[in-house]
């Protein structure tokens, strides 16, 4: 067993001289077993990653994965797609309708066997945001039915195995919604029976401690469902009710702030302190990836950032050196020492937490001493305290008095000048079983027996703006996968090929409302964006085709659309709506068509029993369209505000709809100036 002392030599300029011991021991028992820290692709939060170039795909995913190379994460969390909104954007469910399975949709696939491939250790947990309808026999309420519920949970589990080859370690209840008592019993049953008692259950992804673990306590049913508490954003603290029920507590959900040096500084804090309050012994980070639409909610909100895949660009940003402090020194399976004998807080500010390895051959300890201006998290708030510059001797007694040398890993957090992120310092030597340290502020220390750590260097390519013209027919998309660079913000829009052609073209593919999660599912409108949330002056035009079973009663185009995610349906702009049931035609400055800029007919215009052509033309306070190249309408009064936004394109009504052919451009200057007399 290892023995260890750290004494605490206070610069007299800080504060008053003083030596205060610290004592690692293991001899009389360790603290919980470390589970790992992990990374959350979640809300279309790694939409546009499946997109980018190869070789910049493939740094990328080394970076997260890679083991001794970058953050190397231990846990990949990720979302049971609903088909419905669940932050960003939709994410496709495996099954649309009841008699549907399908397991090549969305990227969250990919995305698994990509970090399995590099790391074949890391845990997979699996957690649903909303749902397709029919899974709630079409209420609003998915426990309507438990045991249907608890087989489209098992079916993605299976098809994960059959079609993938992957295994899942953990899955979620419903997020940050109310958990069923029954369903979590029936759900354990449910997998048991299909041959998945490997598969853990973590409840219940949602905000209070003390509810579940009343529950626990109460039901000892499902006491036994239940492997381990996943709170989100709990603040570094959980509760004595949890921590009593003797199960695992994890922050199931995370951070979920920008990720520059503050940033870096917030999640540092919360690595440690989630422990050294909470005893929480896993903690996962949303998003694992900042890769969707810049100007999308909580733009750059991951560990790391990488929204162009039309340029390659991705930035490797300081929260991933961060992970990499713990991550690339200590593995799930390792155990935290003690509190007062290897975790806590220092007196005069900062945390460290120490780990060992099972075989008591490699420990790590994790020193921060973040300041609070520099770990200020959008969520959860962090009460101010403050940091003082310490010196630190660090005495190692019993069977750690052999050791001559450790590993040290240092980073510097600034805003005034480059931090230095990840670097690797001259191993300390230890003489007589002792050594001494200078603590700054705003510092981390990896000091460690573990001599695989690496930092990985990547030059990624210079950033480019959104690329106009664009043009996109869906051929270089895989078949069931979602359309690259069109992200869905209502329903799911699915690649398919003609059976008869071989030409691949969109389809949406929700015919009913879905459980949603973020309360604005309700409405029958589909919608997907694409390009950049500054496009002023823009062309698109989209071929569309209705002749098919369960059609929708229309579609539409947009441009200027300034509203997204969970607030969609609020959003103003031009929207361009074609109904060809009714045979009319409406131009509307918001997403509802509660406010019409003009209304007409459409006449001898063909729309079913072939492909059509439909095209919105925006600038200045100019918009023009046309259906199959007729002009539909020419409008020169359309709102400045917005004047500017995403583009899109949509359906009016629930059912489905094939789209093909997606062209951006500048808008056509002869028509403007033709009819307006402006200069575009």
């Amino acid at each position: 067993m290892y023995k260890i002392s750290i004494i605490l030599t206070l610069c007299a300029v800080k504060a008053p001289a003083s030596t205060i011991v610290y004592t690692f021991d293991t001899s009389q028992g360790l603290g919980r077993r470390f589970d790992g820290i992990g990374g959350l692709s979640a809300g279309a939060s790694s939409k546009l990653l499946v997109n980018y170039p190869e070789k910049q795909r493939d740094e990328i995913l080394d970076l997260l994965f890679r083991p001794n190379y970058g953050a190397n994460f231990h846990i990949l969390k990720v979302e049971i797609g609903g088909d419905a909104q669940s932050t960003d954007g939709t994410e496709a469910s495996h099954m649309h309708y009841p008699w549907d399975k399908n397991y090549q949709r969305g990227y969250e696939w990919w995305l698994m066997k990509e970090a399995k491939m590099r790391n074949p250790d890391i845990k997979l947990y699996g957690l649903p945001w909303g749902f397709p309808g029919w899974v709630a026999n079409y209420t609003e309420n998915p426990y309507a039915d438990r045991q249907q519920l608890a087989m489209y949970i098992v079916n993605w589990i299976k098809g994960a195995k059959t079609e993938h080859n992957l295994d899942i370690d953990y899955i979620g209840i419903w997020n940050e919604r109310k958990y069923d008592i029954e369903y979590v019993i029936t759900l354990r049953k449910t997998l048991d029976e299909n041959n998945l008692s490997s598969v853990l259950i973590i409840a219940a992804d949602d905000f209070n401690w003390d509810q579940i673990s009343a529950d626990i306590f109460t039901h000892p049913e499902f006491n036994k469902a239940v492997y381990g508490i996943g709170i989100h954003y709990p603040g570094t603290k959980s509760s004595v009710s949890a921590v009593d029920t003797g199960k695992p507590l994890w922050s199931s959900e995370d951070f979920s702030t920008v990720d520059d040096v503050v940033g870096g500084g917030c999640w540092a804090r919360l690595l440690n302190m989630n422990y050294v309050n909470g005893l929480m012994t896993s903690t996962i980070s949303w998003s694992l990836i900042a890769s969707w639409y810049n100007g999308l909610p909580y733009s750059g909100a991951g560990l790391m950032t990488a929204f162009e895949p039309w340029s390659g660009h991705y930035q490797v940003t300081t929260p991933l050196w961060v992970s990499a402090h713990t991550n690339q020194f200590a593995k799930p399976g390792w155990h935290y020492l003690a509190h007062g004998k290897g975790v806590g807080n220092f007196t005069f500010g900062g945390s460290f937490v120490s780990l060992q390895s099972p075989d008591e051959q490699d420990f790590t300890i994790v020193i921060e001493t973040i300041s609070h201006n520099m770990s200020v998290c959008i969520r959860p708030y962090l009460p101010p305290y403050t940091v003082q510059n310490q010196t630190v001797v660090i005495k190692l007694e019993g069977p750690l008095k052999i050791i001559n040398k450790l590993s040290v890993w240092y980073s510097k957090l600034s805003k005034e000048e480059p931090s230095s992120m990840l670097i690797q310092k001259t191993g300390i030597l230890v003489t007589d079983g002792q050594f001494q340290m200078d603590l700054g502020i705003d510092e981390i220390w990896t000091l460690t027996t573990v001599t695989t750590g690496a930092k990985a260097k990547r030059e990624p390519p210079p950033s480019k703006p959104f690329p106009v013209p664009y043009f996109d027919d869906f051929e270089n998309s895989s078949e069931f996968s979602e359309p690259n660079n069109l992200t869905p913000q209502l329903r799911s829009y699915e690649v398919l090929r003609n059976s008869t052609t071989q030409n691949q073209f969109i389809r949406q593919t929700s015919l009913h409302n879905p459980v949603e999660w973020c309360g604005n599912d309700n409405h029958p409108r589909s919608f997907a964006i694409i390009g950049s949330n500054d496009l002023k002056h823009i062309g698109i035009s989209v071929k569309f085709n209705l002749d098919i079973a369960n059609a929708t009663d229309g579609v539409f185009l947009s441009t200027r659309v300034n509203a997204t995610g969970c607030a969609s349906i609020q959003s103003s702009g031009v929207f361009f709506s074609i109904y060809p049931k009714l045979s009319k035609f409406v131009v509307s400055s918001d997403f509802e068509g509660l406010h019409p800029l003009q209304e007409g007919t459409l006449t001898k215009i063909p729309v079913y029993s072939r492909w059509n052509e439909l095209e919105l033309q925006v600038a200045g306070n100019y918009a023009w369209g046309s259906l199959n190249n007729k002009e539909l309408f020419d409008i020169n009064n359309i709102p400045d505000d917005p004047s500017m936004g995403f583009v899109g394109l949509g359906t009016t009504e629930y059912g489905l709809a094939d789209f093909d052919d997606l062209r951006l451009f500048e808008p056509k200057q002869d028509i403007f100036k033709l009819k307006f007399s402006v200069v575009v």
